[in-house]
């Protein structure tokens, strides 16, 4: 993480971190952890997610957000106990607000810890979601998460993330 902090602060201006907005457990908000991978930070009502091609991610960012490294410093918000490993990937606090109104039952993820990784996010729904069909989606495998949690099935999804990370689909 070392290594990771001083390419973010020695190839682009700006702070190392970057904290945004989220909902935690039942529906509490939580300030998340990341690299800074973006020039300009967005923490406001309005939050435009990163796209193909993005130029406002910086190269070093780049390679951070296609490995998901950019999420290591979220294992400090597993350590102050505000997320999981395994859970319902939060989203900003605009996105919420977005949805919540627009897809039934969307703040039923809420129910538990958020996580670094998760189940909607091994079967094919990590990174953009930039349709509603794609966040429908993310929200049906996290209430599959919810309803079928096992201590194994946590195991099982933390081994598919490392293959899922090793792919670097939908990562930009």
């Amino acid at each position: 993480m070392l290594v990771i902090a001083a390419a973010v602060k020695f190839t682009s201006p700006g702070p190392v971190f970057f904290r945004q907005k989220r909902y935690g457990l039942d529906g509490r908000e939580i300030r998340v952890w990341k690299f800074r991978s973006m020039r300009v930070q967005e923490n406001g009502a309005e939050v435009r997610q990163a796209t193909k091609g993005d130029d406002r991610i910086t190269p070093v960012g780049r390679v951070l957000r296609k490995t998901s490294l950019d999420e290591l410093p979220q294992l400090l918000n597993v350590i102050e106990g505000t997320m999981s490993l395994v859970g319902p990937r939060p989203h900003a606090t605009a996105h919420n607000e977005q949805y919540r109104s627009r897809i039934d039952g969307y703040m039923l993820r809420h129910k538990v810890k958020p996580g670094i990784t998760g189940l909607a996010q091994v079967r094919g729904y990590r990174g953009e979601t930039d349709t509603l069909d794609k966040m429908q989606g993310r929200v049906y495998f996290d209430h599959q998460y919810i309803r079928n949690w096992s201590i194994w099935m946590d195991l099982r999804i933390l081994f598919e993330t490392i293959s899922v990370v090793f792919k670097q689909e939908n990562a930009y």
